[in-house]
């Protein structure tokens, strides 16, 4: 880190501390060549997120649409609201560990579903019947027919 005050590079960090709101860490340096200290900030760098829809449009990750589904999929169902975030928050980190910018819907409803299937099997019907668009009994039967086979 170059120092403000007479651009040297060797700076030293003297005290180190999370920031009062806990985003980022204030330290407090001092220039090894003036002796002046400064503070920096360091925060992490969100990387964005995007979606790509099945008409190729592409729109921000939202969490909450994700959360809706899965809720939805769920209601009332013996499946408690911490099944449902940590659900959620498996996905989220499978999408986060691709280390990718752009994900399909997609791959994104497989994922919810492979969750899905080891949670509840009426759940993981629900979540396929508007994912996958079903569009009569004999596509419901052959999902059900599937389900029990894998069991």
């Amino acid at each position: 880190m170059k120092c403000p005050f007479c651009g040297k590079e060797n700076t030293r960090v003297i005290d180190s501390r999370p920031s009062d709101d806990d985003s980022s860490i204030r330290r407090r340096r001092q220039c090894d060549k003036c002796s002046r200290r400064f503070t920096t900030y360091e925060n992490v760098e969100a990387i964005p997120f995007v979606v790509i829809k099945k008409d190729m449009t592409r729109e921000p990750y939202d969490r909450t649409k994700l959360e809706a589904g899965v809720f939805r999929s769920c209601h009332k169902r013996p499946i408690s609201v911490e099944q449902i975030c940590a659900v959620i928050d498996k996905v989220e980190a499978a999408i986060y560990e691709k280390e990718e910018r752009e994900m399909s819907t997609t791959a994104i409803g497989e994922m919810v579903l492979e969750q899905l299937k080891q949670l509840d099997s009426v759940a993981y019907i629900r979540f396929a019947s508007v994912y996958r668009d079903f569009e009569d009994m004999n596509t419901f039967m052959k999902e059900i027919e599937m389900l029990q086979n894998k069991q």
